[in-house]
């Protein structure tokens, strides 16, 4: 019995093999995926996509101010944003807060704790006036997380209110990742 011949080339479902002295075949391409794709996972398991805090402080005329807030965050994500208010001596009986209104615009809010005795609003900022605690500190907490149909960030600033004349601001930018 004898070997059946091979189909004509034209017929071949295989490329022929390649020759030893063209070399391998390109694998940069490859190569170049390979490390994208590595780069991306670490990147995420090092929750570089994830959220970033910061703390904004900022002291004038005896007054101290500071914003913790989410300087980076991603859509669906709960973000931070707490004020607090220091000054020696305390506080009187009432604090204002004045914050930009604009700025809350990216979340779903769940609350203000403490909630504010009163608010106003100009159309640009929010005036929060809250019941001075016992001591020099006040802290107040937003309960929010991030819309999940928000795509851009958002920059505000918060001042603190005496007699009606700022005393202490500080400004913050919270940038959303896709």
């Amino acid at each position: 019995m004898t070997p059946d011949p091979p189909p004509p080339a034209s017929l071949a479902t295989l490329d022929p093999p390649r020759a030893v002295d063209e070399g391998p075949r390109p694998v940069l391409a490859r190569r170049i995926g390979t490390v994208g794709l590595l780069v991306v996972v670490l990147a995420g398991a090092l929750n570089f996509f994830g959220l970033w805090t910061s703390t904004t402080i900022r002291t004038e005329d005896g007054w101290s101010v500071s914003v913790h807030y989410a300087r980076i965050a991603r859509a669906g994500l709960d973000a931070p944003w707490t004020v607090t208010v220091q000054h020696p001596g305390g506080f009187g009986k009432e604090i204002e807060l004045r914050v930009t209104s604009a700025y809350f615009d990216i979340f779903e809010s769940q609350g203000l704790d403490p909630e504010p005795s009163d608010e106003t609003s100009d159309g640009t900022d929010d005036t929060w006036t809250f019941s001075a605690p016992e001591g020099d500190t006040f802290a107040v907490s937003f309960d929010a997380y991030i819309q999940p149909s928000s795509h851009r960030g958002a920059s505000g600033r918060v001042a603190v209110l005496v007699d009606g004349r700022e005393v202490a601001s500080t400004p913050f930018r919270t940038t959303l990742l896709p």
